[in-house]
């Protein structure tokens, strides 16, 4: 909710858009009554020049070396061109559409903000790589010898960070802390972690994903084949996103795939200063939900929990419902884009008395319930044949899971 109300009211102008031009006929008619006047000094400016210029081809100052005539006719023909121009120009603004503008705002302490600014952030996926003459990779090491250059690859940032700073769950004592953590020759897997499961030593294969992308199922597969052919006892892949269909994708065989999103900090983590008390890495569980089908045919969700793996016991539990924070679901899922259409919030630290402090109103009771629950109001089947439920956890972390009904 804005706190902003709007201090003056302009006039309106026009908002042009690209339809609005396509729409406007009276173009054309303004086109065609000055293209005779036009096309007649550009034949004279031609003659007088001994030229055959097209209009797109004639220059817009005069050459010193013109005779008087013809600089006449450049002249002329160019104020026929702009007169042309500011013509159509104002009936292109007279037919687009009208919109008000505010200005000077100012703060209306009636409104109550429930929500901060939002802001949109990039960051630049581009990496400038020199080449030679001979189209060879300049060599960067020489480059880093006088103090320039990039000094590391992204894998060995981000490897470098996940040995000092481990994996984390939803919970402080389900860390994985690393003991080792080596280089690894292979296609996908590029680095080998070792750490303790209870007392036995377990060997873990690293999966680094793109530094500007996301991690497709397809990739994870071929990792954990890779991950089984070299005896690993687990892979653990890190990216910064995954696609909606890596959440049904937790083991091939006999290896287990842990997903770790990584924290976008670490972007710039040649800018910060690595103490490993950040969650940089998170492994979050798949969520444990029902699909309850009602009498009438609607369909309900009901959230049980996050199943996590404690790497104590190497053991997979269910974390009950008080390890989410906020769940969603977008009971038409397009399988490109999440839209929210249900929401439903079970923080641990009461919400609803939060909300009422802020506020300053009371709440009614049974509208928050329907908000503050673990199942979902009942809704329709979808027309596209899928449901997702994305669930995020009191780190902020989320994970989504997609239905076919």
């Amino acid at each position: 909710m804005a706190t902003n109300a709007a201090e003056g009211l302009l006039d309106g102008v026009p908002h042009i858009t690209l339809k609005s031009i396509a729409n406007n006929a009276e173009i054309d008619v303004i086109w065609d009554q000055w293209q005779a006047t036009l096309e007649s000094l550009r034949e004279k400016l031609n003659a007088a020049l001994k030229k055959t210029w097209p209009e797109w081809e004639i220059p817009r100052e005069a050459d010193a070396k013109w005779s008087d005539k013809a600089k006449k006719l450049h002249a002329d023909w160019w104020e026929a061109r702009i007169a042309r121009q500011q013509e159509i120009d104002k009936s292109i603004a007279a037919k687009a559409e009208f919109e008000r503008l505010y200005h000077k705002p100012y703060d209306d302490k009636k409104k109550v903000r429930v929500a901060g600014p939002f802001t949109v952030e990039s960051l630049s996926p581009h990496r400038m790589l020199g080449v030679d003459e001979n189209d060879e990779l300049i060599d960067n090491l020489a480059k880093s010898k006088l103090g320039y250059g990039e000094s590391k690859d992204f894998a060995q940032m981000i490897l470098d960070n996940l040995k000092i700073a481990g994996m984390q769950q939803a919970h402080r004592e389900d860390r994985i802390t690393f003991t080792t953590l080596a280089p690894w020759p292979g296609d996908l897997v590029c680095a080998e972690g070792r750490y303790l499961e209870g007392k036995t030593e377990k060997r873990a294969a690293i999966f680094i994903g793109p530094e500007f992308g996301t991690v497709q199922r397809a990739d994870l597969v071929v990792a954990a084949r890779e991950a089984g052919d070299a005896a690993f006892d687990v892979l653990i892949a890190c990216a910064f996103n995954y696609e909606a269909h890596t959440t049904e994708f937790n083991n091939l065989g006999r290896i287990p795939v842990l997903k770790a999103r990584m924290n976008a900090d670490l972007h710039m983590a040649e800018d910060l200063k690595n103490t490993g008390k950040g969650n940089l890495f998170v492994i979050f569980g798949e969520p444990d939900i029902d699909l309850i089908t009602e009498k009438d045919g609607k369909l309900r969700v009901k959230v049980n929990g996050v199943d996590v793996f404690k790497p104590q016991t190497g053991e997979v539990v269910s974390d009950g419902a008080d390890g989410i924070a906020c769940w969603f679901i977008d009971t038409d899922y397009n399988e490109e884009s999440f839209f929210v259409r249900h929401a439903y919030f079970l923080g641990a630290n009461d919400p609803y008395s939060a909300l009422k402090t802020t506020l300053k109103a009371e709440i009614n009771p049974e509208a928050w319930a329907t908000l503050h629950s673990d199942t979902s109001r009942p809704f329709a089947k979808p027309k596209k044949g899928r449901i997702a439920v994305k669930v995020i956890n009191h780190l902020g972390d989320e994970v989504m899971k997609v239905f076919k009904v």
